[in-house]
């Protein structure tokens, strides 16, 4: 996928952890030209996989601590990415928490906790990134959602967290109906069973059965293969998708 012309830069929220869909997509847009601008609530994992980008790629890229629940925060994250990389293009929103607590035991500050990263955290990056793109006539924001939304939760998650996906995908729509007149869209991509450790850590040999059985496709699914449906939803080619949610699930959930 080629890179507008000029260059572009594309923000990755929690794109710091080791096994995450964010680290992965940042390889694949960093292989491809993107400057890369990668956020994540741990500033040195940001700044180590930034390093990673510029040595194997030669492409621009920086690490930024960034809590994306603190408005304060993004605003000096993205005002930092702003004044060092080229025009940021793109808004990837992979940060967020899962919740394995069943509903009769959550606490409001385990349920405050969840929404906030989730849910205020997409609104938060979308919120500061999105006069630069109304300015330019030009952006994308593609955000995780979640199977788990459509499901009332999954395997591991519970109901916060299907709920914070819930704000997420209903977000992108309202946001995507309102700013397609300005050239910006905005999509939702919503995988399964995908082996990162919001999962509770590794799916070891001993818990594969249990997110196995659930899986028509017989397997887990890849963060590369995530990668690659953002990687096309942040594209040129893409121009004429937005409000939409993707569902990447290995046949979960069919409709």
């Amino acid at each position: 996928m080629a890179v507008r012309q000029g260059g572009a830069t594309a923000i990755i929220t929690g794109a710091g952890s080791q096994r995450g869909i964010g680290r992965t997509t940042a390889a694949r847009l960093a292989r491809d030209g993107w400057s890369i601008a990668v956020l994540d609530l741990d500033g040195e994992a940001a700044s180590a996989v930034a390093e990673q980008l510029r040595t194997e790629h030669g492409v621009q890229a920086i690490g930024v601590a960034c809590d994306v629940s603190d408005p304060d925060a993004v605003d000096q994250a993205v005002t930092r990415v702003e004044a060092e990389l080229p025009a940021v293009d793109a808004l990837v929103n992979c940060a967020g928490i899962s919740s394995p607590v069943p509903f009769l035991e959550s606490t409001l500050d385990q349920w405050n906790t969840v929404m906030r990263i989730n849910a205020t955290g997409t609104y938060l990056m979308m919120k500061r990134v999105m006069p630069g793109f109304v300015e330019r006539g030009y952006g994308r924001i593609v955000s995780l959602g979640s199977t788990a939304a459509q499901n009332g939760g999954g395997t591991y998650s519970k109901s916060a967290y299907a709920a914070a996906k819930g704000a997420i995908e209903s977000l992108s729509r309202a946001v995507a109906l309102e700013m397609a007149p300005h050239g910006v869209t905005v999509n939702v991509v919503a995988p399964a069973t995908i082996d990162t450790d919001i999962m509770g850590g590794r799916i070891t040999e001993e818990r594969k059965p249990t997110f196995l059985a659930q899986l028509p496709v017989g397997r887990l699914g890849t963060t590369d293969e995530v990668a690659a449906l953002l990687e096309f939803l942040i594209g040129s080619d893409a121009g004429y998708i937005t409000g939409a949610t993707y569902n990447i699930n290995g046949g979960i959930r069919i409709g």
